[in-house]
């Protein structure tokens, strides 16, 4: 069986280009500087979509990307770039006449009650609103006839979560990787991790922290995601070794 990733967005919270602003990232003709806030789509084998975090472009991700059902979704955190997009979910909802079940540790759980309490409801023939179901996640799962790990990473001062399924694993929004959830991702065919920018940051990895992470790893190959304009794509390309590359919106990958 196979499992099919979309990235819907690789940049950082202001996306690129940045507003207001003229560097020759944000200025550069290269779709593949053209980055919406970070999200991605997992197509399992049986067909069934599962969105990771729902970035605040997530309307124009869908369009883009011709999605027309999504079946879960997994939140990495609560921060305004990945998950202020949570009301087009109602799109989904609306059109196939579903509840969609949505998965984070106890503490976002709580957080997107809180923000979003309109949405968290049960059924009641009215799809004019998100339909969804919270569940509070601390250990692997079963979703749709496949196991959901979840991978607990340190942003900044908080732990919020990364995720495995099968060979693949999503980590974004990281400055640390703790020992034990690094045993998680052994044997990893594809990562995407978390590169905001070349200067450290203290609550996501820079440049070199994410370089060294995906040597430790040691996925067969690595994309990097949640990328600011300091980033352009191909003169970071150019510094990669072969099995590390730059993720963009847009880009599919197969993972066995």
């Amino acid at each position: 069986m196979s499992i099919e990733l979309t990235i819907l967005g690789a940049g950082s919270s202001a996306g690129t280009p940045v507003i207001g602003c003229e560097c020759s990232t944000c200025r550069s003709n290269n779709p593949k500087n053209k980055r919406t806030r970070c999200s991605s789509l997992v197509t399992l084998s049986n067909g069934k979509n599962i969105l990771i975090d729902t970035s605040p472009d997530l309307r124009l991700q869908a369009l883009r990307e011709s999605i027309t059902s999504i079946d879960a979704v997994l939140f990495t955190h609560h921060h305004a770039d990945h998950c202020h997009g949570i009301d087009d979910l109602r799109a989904f909802c609306q059109m196939h006449k579903k509840q969609i079940p949505i998965y984070a540790n106890p503490f976002v759980i709580n957080e997107l009650n809180l923000k979003f309490k309109y949405a968290m409801v049960e059924p009641k023939g009215f799809w004019e609103i998100p339909v969804l179901k919270p569940h509070a996640i601390e250990e692997s799962f079963d979703l749709f006839d496949h196991v959901i790990t979840p991978i607990p990473v340190m942003h900044g001062k908080g732990e919020i979560l990364g995720y495995r399924i099968g060979n693949l694993a999503y980590i974004t929004d990281v400055s640390e990787i703790p020992d034990n959830s690094m045993k998680l991702l052994e044997g990893l065919e594809v990562l995407l991790l978390d590169c905001l920018r070349f200067k450290p940051h203290f609550t996501h990895f820079g440049f070199d922290q994410s370089v060294e992470m995906a040597h430790k790893v040691n996925a067969k190959n690595t994309y990097f995601i949640h990328m600011t304009h300091d980033l352009e794509y191909e003169a970071l390309t150019e510094l990669l070794p072969e099995n590390i590359h730059v993720g963009f919106d847009g880009l599919k990958l197969t993972v066995n």
